[in-house]
């Protein structure tokens, strides 16, 4: 247990921090007084790209934007819907687009080459054809990375159960979710652990995959995936009734959703950045002369432990563990243990 809630601590040290946010200096001068339209476009409704959303406009008002004029766009989990969106805002000349998530990020740098396109929440942006190097933007388009402990992660679950088999399910159409769903099973097989894996093309597949899956598997372990997320309390709530805890990569929608453990980002403190990042390129910086930035700070990562879902399920959690969370869900209200 130490082992884990050192990694917790340490994970600063896990991948290279190739970039940093912007700040209101950035912005160039007369940046409060020349109004902006950024257009934001989300690939689906959930807690963690929702909070990205709002930090975006968050950070470009504390970087010297607070006049900035937003167009919000959801996508809804259509490939088709975002594509169209990506032609709106080229249309509409906004100064700048931020696609949250990789699908939208994908068909905003596709549809629009003459203005600067962010990508915020994108797992592998290399993989995903957005740039060809972390260590600079693409033409047009750069932005923030979420790539996410797979390893860690599913050790602290096999520290909380007697994990012999690891149900996994990930969306087929996302290139992140593929792309972390192949991580997820090579830690398997370095951990000694069977992995057992199931494919959906959209969120209302999860519930029928998950039954699928529940008596098969010792635990559950979701991804960054949003399809999957979007439909957590779905998985969640067929697994709790077989018995089943959840581990997830995703905080924030775990609040509401009574997985066991959450470890990952805080998603809002991620939109911030991007929108510091953002504020750069307004001020005149070329998106391809920033690197991908990866969310290194320890103060950007957040455990989340439910001790409500622990009872439920009959796990007893470390003393330790629970202590050092930053968020703890008890008795129904949500704890925030350390700033």
């Amino acid at each position: 247990m130490k082992k884990i809630l050192t990694a917790v601590a340490v994970l600063a040290t896990m991948i290279v921090l190739t970039g940093c946010g912007g700040s209101k200096e950035g912005a160039g001068a007369g940046a409060e007084a020349k109004p902006v339209t950024v257009g934001i476009a989300k690939f689906v409704t959930h807690p963690a790209l929702d909070a990205i959303e709002q930090g975006i406009q968050d950070g470009l008002a504390q970087a010297g934007y607070a006049d900035a004029v937003y167009d919000l766009q959801n996508a809804n989990a259509d490939g088709n819907t975002a594509a169209s969106i990506a032609s709106k805002f080229r249309a509409d000349k906004v100064n700048l687009a931020v696609g949250i998530a990789t699908p939208t990020a994908i068909a905003l740098a596709n549809g629009i080459k003459d203005i600067p396109v962010l990508y915020a929440a994108v797992t592998d942006p290399v993989s995903a054809g957005l740039v060809s190097s972390y260590s600079a933007g693409e033409g047009n388009v750069t932005g923030v990375s979420d790539m996410t402990p797979v390893k860690e992660q599913i050790e602290l679950l096999a520290s909380l159960v007697d994990l012999k088999r690891l149900g996994h399910i990930y969306s087929s159409s996302e290139a992140n979710a593929v792309t972390l769903a192949q991580m997820a099973k090579e830690a398997c097989a370095e951990l000694g652990i069977e992995f057992i894996e199931s494919s959906v093309t959209n969120s209302a597949e999860v519930m029928q995959a998950a039954q699928a899956l529940a008596g098969r598997v010792d635990g559950f372990y979701v991804s960054t995936d949003n399809t999957v997320v979007s439909a957590l309390s779905s998985l969640v709530d067929v697994a709790t009734r077989a018995g089943v805890p959840v581990m997830s990569a995703d905080p924030s929608s775990a609040e509401e959703t009574p997985v066991l453990a959450a470890w990952g980002f805080d998603y809002y403190a991620m939109g911030v950045e991007t929108g510091k990042m953002a504020a750069k390129i307004l001020g005149g910086a070329s998106p391809a002369s920033l690197p991908t930035l990866f969310m290194t700070d320890p103060s950007a990562v957040d455990l989340l432990i439910n001790v409500d879902a622990a009872r439920v399920l009959g796990i007893a959690l470390p003393e330790d563990l629970v202590a050092g969370a930053r968020t703890v869900v008890k008795d129904g209200a949500v704890i925030r243990q350390k700033s």
